[in-house]
């Protein structure tokens, strides 16, 4: 059987308001007071009654997320961050994913304002002012990441242009002329909301446009193994392959060794996002830093601080710093 913070108020010779400070660290108590009902709460395996809390504060204690998916791992390592985050801070939350489709966003949204989520952090693959106004209506508050919306809407990330310049400048400047970048994605452009891969795009192509090299060679096929077979590598021009994501370039790396392509002595690569499982990876791939735990922990804090009306819910946006990742594929 449970205690209730009222019995533990009773056990410790407390006010059940003293209870509640030291259980959810406010001020107002002593420092020597607080250790004592903690220590008593852990004994007792008191578990906060998060109904009765929501009721009395009209919130729910949830939060919405929506994702694309977790099939690249760095999305699985974003989601398993907030969710910790959002558990420390005494949150439940729950993730829907839209395998790309806006279809899937709008079922999103219905699930969520039915549920009363206090929040949502929010991946889209939609933007425009019908949008925008969408989301303003809803009434609930939102942090973006991934791709932005617009300003109305807090987002945090990376500049996604100014890293994609700097993990291509590192690849030109270990002697490569040829860029091929593979981006199946980009194939919707026009269609849905694709501004990180846009900007990262668009990075490349400035490098390669201040450095009076060729523009490069953008994959967007499904299939996009077959249009690198299709391709002559043993030239004498240098190529590199740069992905936006670690896990095309993982694809393409074991294209190479199947193809018996020499990687980086016929080709180098470069990815993108840094995963987890990078370190089992033979030759070290070249990547770029993408700070998933560190953007899941602040969107958490930042949509928290939203919800409490705390002042950080006034900024626009919170670029974290990115990193090029130096490697063996180049």
């Amino acid at each position: 059987m449970t205690v209730t913070i009222k019995e533990l108020a009773q056990l410790c010779n407390v006010s059940e308001g003293t209870v509640d400070r030291a259980l959810n660290d406010r001020k107002g108590i002593s420092p020597k007071t607080k250790k004592r009902i903690l220590k008593a709460a852990q004994e007792l395996n008191y578990l906060p009654n998060h109904l009765a809390r929501g009721l009395a504060k009209g919130q729910s204690f949830t939060l919405g997320v929506v994702l694309f998916d977790v099939t690249n791992p760095y999305l699985a390592q974003l989601m398993t961050a907030m969710e910790i985050k959002a558990r420390e801070l005494g949150y439940v939350v729950f993730p829907i994913f839209t395998h790309n489709r806006p279809e899937n966003e709008q079922i999103a949204f219905q699930h969520f304002q039915t549920r009363r989520v206090d929040g949502i952090i929010l991946f889209s693959v939609q933007k425009g002012e019908a949008f925008e106004q969408q989301l303003k209506e809803m009434n609930i508050p939102i942090v973006t990441i991934g791709n932005r919306i617009s300003p109305s809407f807090p987002y945090v990330g990376i500049n996604e242009r100014e890293s994609m310049r700097d993990a291509v400048q590192y690849v030109v400047d270990k002697g490569y002329e040829q860029i091929v970048y593979v981006c199946p994605p980009l194939a919707h452009r026009g269609k849905v909301n694709l501004y990180t891969l846009e900007e990262r795009l668009a990075g490349c192509r400035e490098v390669l446009a201040e450095r009076a090299l060729p523009e490069p060679i953008v994959i967007t096929d499904r299939n996009y193994l077959l249009a690198l077979q299709d391709m002559d590598w043993s030239s004498s021009v240098r190529h590199a392959v740069v992905c936006p994501a670690d896990y095309y370039a993982l694809e393409v790396l074991s294209f190479f060794k199947k193809q018996k392509i020499r990687v980086p002595e016929q080709v180098g690569i470069m990815g993108f996002d840094d995963i987890d499982m990078l370190k089992h990876i033979n030759p070290k791939l070249c990547t770029v830093k993408y700070p998933a735990k560190e953007i899941a922990v602040t969107a958490i804090n930042y949509l928290i601080d939203q919800i409490n009306e705390n002042e950080r819910k006034h900024l626009s946006a919170m670029l974290l710093q990115h990193q090029v990742v130096e490697g063996e594929s180049l």
